[in-house]
């Protein structure tokens, strides 16, 4: 009996299954560290009692399954950095001098230049944990570099949740890199401790600083360099708004991540390089260690992110297939690799990236194949076109739905950004890293640094010119988690019944495209309803009143523009038409009228009875007598507000004993 005969695509999956229960679950570490030994013990005992019986025990496989499940769990709090003890997070540190690292650098926003950093003391005590530090930007002083340590007296800060509905949720988004809380320095008041490198993370920042100094020798255009940063050294923080917008649009932006083809080319090149120790006893082994430390070195410089560590654990257990001569299922080996990250990092279950390649891998796997079967063109050209075509359209079977979900638009013209340069793309990384040897040889000919930045800017070019086709850009789909789920459900189906032809798989493909519909109904009935909203926005006041699928704008600002989360807004409510409006005394609705105070204070309405006061522009007027005189249900204050203003109005409220809205603190007030 072959007991352990379970496949690593189930047992991944039970991992998976075990990450999502932690996640959403809170379940104490010390359970499931009992609860894991404990089922560990059992599917012990079942193995060696089953280990000499012919008939397969269903009981082996079942508890396998379910200890699986809680080893996800167990992973999870286990890598929760929150529930340890010397976590920052779990430490009084009001007032105390606070001792940090950087550990990496991030895009830097309007006003601050944006670290994540690793807390080492707080006074005198070691602690653990990370945060985000955000120094205020100043020509004079220099960015800060990874691995060096500073000390300042600033205190921690909680991170912006959402303020309006629908927005980006940075604060989630943080938290599952377990980064908790932020600081805001001025650049006067951190004090350096040092400035050596301490760790692998520190000394592959140097490597690429080493290699953007020598790089700028050669008069490399900024928007050049930064691609050249983005394509072979994985970071794309110096990459201008323009640019990225202009491959994301275009439907390229996979290009700019390090992923799968960068490690590929590596792993050929290594291969070609080291074939003649294959002649020696170990040369085998020694092969492979060669390869293996290779590509992680390479992962390092790249700065780990979970494309590129996605696509070195899966090439490595390649490698390692691939010189073993052991025979490689592409779906275990992609099983594996999702195994083995999970393991030592289980969030990375929630990271786009790493949903996008994985989706993207298995679809080209399980599609592409069949696609290119469609048609077999003679001419040599062609064919080439073909496969570059079918690739591109079977990846996006794999990422559509999410990519929708997440990103909510769909490059019409993907395929031509893919058939014009994926098939150069393996040329322009060879020539890119022979540029950068070169380059820290101080041997690269001013010639070939000059050819070279003529391919990347022409390359820029033509995703610009791509991503201005707007007729065939499509942006702003509303498409939700349920749709997400039947779509890939349908999908699934669908090959089925590609593979198979038939009746059964018909049927439920025709099943999942009611359900699809179905949830498509179901979302617009839940859309059809009417909804007023005092968005936050610094310095303005923006309204909103939604009719069923329209959106009425009430607000100072000049142009809607100015507010970017209405787009967040009208995508996750489904709107099909704006319209601006400016800024009423009053907002009546079939349930609630909302009177609006502005800076002149006047609000002597003798037929309006308003259930809710809007405060906004700082007006000067006696809360008291206005409370006593409308006794409303409610005060709200938005963004528009001085702060000084809206904690005296607040200290009213509490001793009138009414409720007190600020939407910079409480976020946007909503009425039904």
């Amino acid at each position: 009996m072959r007991l352990l005969n379970f496949t690593i695509i189930k047992l991944t999956t039970c991992l998976v299954l075990g990450i999502l229960i932690a996640f959403f679950i809170e379940i104490p570490i010390h359970v499931s560290l009992y609860a894991t030994i404990f089922l560990l013990f059992i599917l012990t005992l079942i193995y060696f009692s089953s280990k000499h019986k012919r008939i397969k025990n269903i009981w082996f496989g079942l508890v396998t399954f379910v200890t699986m499940i809680f080893i996800g769990i167990l992973v999870t709090n286990f890598h929760n950095e929150k529930l340890d003890e010397n976590n920052y997070t779990n430490i009084d540190y009001n007032k105390k001098p606070i001792t940090f690292r950087i550990r990496s650098t991030l895009k830097s926003g309007n006003f601050n230049d944006k670290y994540i950093i690793e807390i080492l003391k707080i006074a005198d005590a070691s602690v653990s944990g990370k945060a985000l530090l955000n120094v205020v930007k100043d020509s004079i002083n220099k960015p800060l570099k990874v691995d060096e340590i500073y000390v300042t007296s600033e205190e921690f800060q909680p991170i912006t949740s959402t303020i309006n509905p629908f927005q980006f949720n940075y604060r989630s988004y943080l938290s599952k890199q377990y980064v908790f809380k932020q600081l805001y320095v001025n650049p006067k008041r951190l004090l350096a401790i040092s400035t050596n490198k301490h760790t692998i993370y520190g000394y592959a920042d140097l490597f690429r600083e080493t290699i953007n100094i020598k790089l700028k020798k050669y008069n490399f255009k900024p928007d050049v360099l930064a691609i050249i940063n983005a394509l072979i050294l994985g970071q794309r923080q110096d990459l201008s708004k323009d640019i990225y917008d202009s491959y994301t649009d275009a439907g390229a932006v996979h290009i700019l991540a390090v992923s799968g083809l960068h490690v590929a080319l590596i792993l050929l090149l290594l291969n070609f390089a080291l074939k003649p120790l294959n002649r020696f006893k170990y040369g085998k082994a020694i092969t492979i260690i060669i390869l293996v430390i290779f590509m992680w070195s390479f992962a390092i410089i790249a700065g780990l992110s979970a494309s590129v560590t996605r696509a070195v654990t899966m090439f490595s257990i390649i490698a390692i297939g691939m010189h073993l001569k052991r025979p490689t299922n592409i779906y275990n080996t992609l099983a594996i690799s999702i195994f083995i990250l999970l393991l030592f990092k289980p969030l990375f279950l929630f990271d786009v990236g790493f949903q996008l390649s994985y989706l993207a891998v298995i679809a080209i796997v399980a599609i592409q194949p069949r696609l290119k079967k469609l048609w077999n063109p003679k001419n040599f050209l062609l064919e080439k076109i073909w496969d570059y075509f079918t690739v591109g359209i079977a990846a996006q079977f794999g990422v559509v739905p999410i990519s929708l979900y997440y990103f909510h638009q769909f490059p019409g013209l993907f395929f031509v950004a893919n058939i014009i340069i994926i098939p150069f793309l393996g040329a322009i990384l060879a020539i890119g890293i022979l540029i950068i040897i070169l380059a820290l040889c101080d041997f690269l000919p001013q010639f070939l640094a000059d050819g070279f930045g003529f391919i990347i800017s022409s390359m820029n070019s033509l995703m610009k010119w791509l991503s201005l086709q707007e007729t065939f850009l499509f942006k702003d789909i509303f498409f939700n988690g349920w749709q997400v789920i039947t779509a890939y459900i349908f999908i699934v189906l669908f090959i089925q019944l590609t593979i198979y032809k038939k009746h059964e798989w018909l049927k439920l493909t025709l099943v999942s495209v009611l359900l699809f519909q179905g949830v498509n109904l179901y979302n617009k009935y839940t859309h059809n309803t009417n909804t007023l909203t005092l968005f936050h926005k610094s310095r303005y006041t923006v309204i909103g009143l939604k009719k069923k699928q329209k959106l009425d704008v009430f607000s100072d600002l000049d142009s809607l523009s100015q507010f970017s989360n209405l787009i967040d807004y009208k995508i996750g409510n489904n709107i099909k038409e704006i319209t601006a409006n400016k800024k009423p005394s009053f907002i009546k609705t079939k349930s609630h009228t909302v009177l609006i105070i502005d800076s002149l204070g006047v609000y002597n309405l003798k037929k309006i009875k308003p259930n809710y006061v809007l405060i906004t522009q700082s007006p000067k007027i006696n809360l008291n007598r206005l409370i006593d005189s409308l006794k409303p249900k409610q005060i709200i204050a938005d963004g528009s507000n001085y702060k000084s203003y809206i904690a005296r109005w607040k200290a009213t409220c509490l001793k009138q004993k009414i409720p007190f809205h600020y939407t910079g603190e409480k976020g946007a007030f909503i009425l039904n």
